[in-house]
């Protein structure tokens, strides 16, 4: 069993940075990583590494985290009044009525209150899980190869997986995205029913079923970033004084 153990350091400077330090029994050396969708920064260490030796690190490596941290997208929060992507394209988010959230003659109509985030989020994992559903059914049925369960989570380094036993998992957020590159996704996890490896047979197997991955492979790199910065979260209202 792994053993975690996680601690607090603040990166002094203009502004400063905090900066989780994850000692684990699993890392053999040093790991520094600012996420996509939060900016957070960790640095994950050995359970026998001096802390002294960890910050010299990450103090050489400050202009990496920086230069991250200025390009990292802002994050937007999911509400009453946001251009929320969907299917590539921004849907603006007005208020309606009811109890969830559904698609109003092109915009999403949400009940107002804390939970618009919530509901919104709701509306577009049910699609994401149609869309993504007859996508794989297309893909395995051009290969011949029967799948798993499919599962949607929301995953902050994977788009999505496929287990050795078939099992799919996708990100929910891959309905933001353009249609193409949902599918691409789709296609790139089917084709692991063949090849569970990334080798140079997988590659063929995937560009059997899309030609032009390399497209949408790339515009996920280039923005990625900008789906995971979504916030989906419970609104906190404000308390009059």
């Amino acid at each position: 069993m792994s053993k975690t153990r996680a601690s607090t350091h603040i990166l002094p400077g203009d502004p400063p940075v905090e900066v989780s330090l994850r000692r684990s029994s699993r890392a053999t050396r040093y790991s520094l990583r600012v996420s996509r969708s939060d900016g957070r920064v960790s640095l994950s260490l050995p359970l026998w590494a001096s802390e002294a030796e960890a910050l010299a690190f990450l103090r050489d490596r400050e202009t990496w985290v920086r230069r991250h941290l200025r390009t990292a997208p802002v994050p937007a929060q999911a509400r009453i009044g946001a251009q929320v992507p969907v299917c590539g394209q921004p849907c603006a988010v007005v208020a309606g009525t009811g109890r969830s959230a559904r698609f109003v003659e092109g915009v999403i109509a949400v009940p107002q209150g804390p939970r618009e985030g919530p509901r919104i989020k709701a509306l577009l994992s049910g699609l994401a899980r149609d869309r993504l559903s007859r996508a794989v059914a297309v893909h395995a049925s051009a290969l011949g190869r029967p799948h798993g369960q499919l599962t949607l989570r929301d995953p902050k380094s994977r788009w999505g997986s496929c287990s050795s036993k078939g099992d799919l998992m996708f990100s929910w957020r891959l309905i933001m995205a353009p249609p193409a590159v949902l599918d691409y996704v789709a296609a790139h996890e089917v084709a692991h029913l063949v090849e569970m490896n990334h080798s140079d047979a997988f590659w063929r197997v995937c560009a059997r079923l899309r030609p032009d991955y390399r497209d949408h492979r790339d515009w996920l790199k280039r923005h990625g970033a900008e789906l995971l910065a979504w916030r989906f979260d419970l609104v906190q209202e404000s308390v009059p004084c």
